[in-house]
């Protein structure tokens, strides 16, 4: 599993016009889900990006987690982080989960973050997605579930 997490002060996502979510300051979660992804690299990654200390103290050094600024997350799936552009010109997703396993594994992902008491928004699975995002930093992180030590 990978998550590419960008701390925001607002972000949106629509799709066909509609929009599905909203959050005010937080983070914006891209999260890729590879084959062979289980509910432990959910797990790890959850716990991991509700304890990371990358928002700032009075003293503006990053020392509070998103758990106690109480900020919000959007999250928003995205098989294409497993996109291989190695060769040729036309990157190979084969590494992305099947969307029949995706899906269901990125809900079990959203509901462990909320289970940290975090407010989760969330796109639209499988569906062309419009991502609006304004960065907060900018700070950009990339949180890897097969790199965990």
């Amino acid at each position: 599993m990978l998550v590419v997490l960008q701390r925001s002060k607002a972000a949106s996502v629509t799709v066909d016009g509609e929009l599905v979510g909203r959050i005010d300051s937080g983070l914006v979660l891209l999260v890729g889900i590879a084959e062979g992804d289980t509910e432990h690299d959910a797990k790890y990654v959850a716990d991991k990006i509700a304890g990371l200390r990358i928002f700032e103290d009075e003293q503006g050094k990053m020392n509070h987690s998103i758990t106690e600024t109480g900020g919000q997350i959007l999250s928003v799936s995205q098989f294409t982080l497993y996109g291989d552009c190695s060769k040729g010109k036309r990157p190979n997703f084969m590494a992305a989960a099947r969307p029949e396993k995706a899906e269901p594994l990125y809900e079990t992902f959203n509901e462990l973050l909320r289970g940290h008491g975090l407010t989760v928004e969330t796109g639209r699975f499988g569906a062309m997605m419009d991502v609006a995002l304004v960065n907060d930093g900018p700070v950009t992180l990339i949180v890897e579930s097969k790199r965990k030590s």
